[in-house]
């Protein structure tokens, strides 16, 4: 069973700054994706920035030029440094684990299936007050 940990949640006024970590061992994959999500309450998760191991990263549009999704392989640590930050921000987000989806998949969207990832962390919030 693989369990992701995120970490570095918190509390920021809008135009802060917080960077979250996940800690995600990925030996079960040759080949993976990961990626962050957030969800609010009454809505569907959605999907924000994701990453695979051949270094392909997407955004979600909302989040695009403010967000910045990284992968640090020697400690198994995924990370989304978050700058410029909206109270619309404000969500639980959660890492998230899948196999690979190709370059293609990724250009296509398929890294922001919430429906098809295989394991998740238990999620941090993160409030943004205006």
């Amino acid at each position: 069973q693989v369990q992701l940990v995120e970490s570095g949640g918190g509390s920021v006024q809008a135009g802060g700054s917080l960077t979250l970590s996940c800690v995600a061992p990925r030996y079960f994959y040759k080949s993976y994706c990961l990626a962050w999500f957030r969800q609010v309450p009454g809505k569907e998760r959605e999907g924000v920035a994701g990453i695979d191991n051949y270094g392909i990263i997407m955004y979600a549009d909302s989040v695009k030029g403010r967000f910045t999704i990284s992968m640090d392989n020697a400690n198994n640590t995924l990370s989304l440094q978050m700058n410029s930050l909206k109270p619309e921000d404000t969500a639980m987000y959660y890492c998230g684990l899948r196999g690979w989806v190709g370059q293609r998949g990724m250009e296509l969207g398929l890294w922001a299936r919430r429906e098809d990832y295989d394991y998740w962390g238990q999620g941090t919030q993160v409030t943004v007050s205006s």
